[in-house]
Parts: structure tokens; sequence; C-alpha cells
């Protein structure tokens, strides 16, 4: 596998991403969704910041603020993690993943909140739900505080200034 080009700077927000492969689901039932968060919580919050999140039936979208370490080995283990237990639970093999993720810098406030609109409405665009609180899959409660019993994510945090 090439290495990666980009390199995640202490303090820096990323938007990480990936999609199964041939475009196909990655999640296929609610428990999916959970072990995935679960993951997220296991490998990345140790490492970043979580300021937002977007599960989707054949993709994800997280923006994380990169504490000092290693952002990729917490993706790798991320990863292979979540795709050994959907191959053990679906009598499935081989890769779920189209490749490795992928990492975008964000390097201004108004991309960052572009961003976190855009990933709160795709499940909306893809026609998945009609209003984005709707979809249970994604921090768009946080933001809204809609719901604070479940906001395991993000409580209490903001966007950081750039």
């Amino acid at each position: 596998m090439p290495r990666r080009l980009i390199s995640f700077e202490p303090a820096g927000c990323y938007h990480l991403y990936n999609r199964g492969v041939n475009r196909r689901k990655i999640f296929f039932d609610d428990r999916n969704y959970l072990y995935f968060l679960f993951n997220i919580e296991r490998y990345l919050m140790p490492i970043s910041d979580l300021i937002a999140y977007c599960l989707m039936p054949n993709h994800y979208h997280i923006l994380i603020q990169v504490k000092p370490s290693e952002v990729s080995t917490a993706m790798m283990k991320l990863s292979v993690s979540y795709t050994k237990a959907i191959n053990k639970g679906y009598n499935r093999v081989g890769p779920l993943f189209q490749g490795a993720f992928q990492a975008k810098h964000i390097d201004t406030d108004a991309y960052l909140w572009q961003l976190i609109g855009y990933m709160h409405l795709n499940p909306v665009a893809a026609r998945l739900v009609q209003d984005p609180g709707d979809w249970v899959f994604s921090s768009y409660h946080d933001y809204l505080d809609l719901d604070p019993e479940n906001s395991k994510y993000l409580r209490g945090l903001t966007p950081p200034r750039l």
C-alpha cells in the first residue's frame, strides 16, 4: 500500500472519509453503525478531538482535530477491526473498504463550517431521510442538542478556531 502523502499536524483539522468496495454497503444494520462508533471512540478519541461525523450505508465522514500522535495507525486499527468483525458476522472474506482512507486538511473556518453542514446533510442528499435530524448516525443531534441524553460525542465541544 502506498505511503500516505498527507502528514497530520498536531492541532490540525482533518476530514477523514472512505467508502465500500465498488461503492457497496459497509453498514448492514444498526449494530454495525454502533460498532463503528465504538471503534471511533476506541481508536480516534485518544489521539484526536471528534468535531463531527456522519456514517452512511456505503461510506463515512469523520472530522477531527489532531492531538500530537499517529492518525494513520489509529485509522488502520479502526478499519481492520471493523472489517474483521463484519467479515466474521456476515460470513464474508476480503476487503470491505475501497483502499486506504482519504484525508483532507481543513485550513479555514469557512471550510470547516461548510464541511460540517455537508456531512450532516449527506443523508438528506442521499434520500435516506427528509430531515437531517431523522438520521441517527451523525453528530447532527450534538450540534442542535436535540437529544442530550444520547449526545455521547461532542458534548460541549465547539469547532476550533483555525
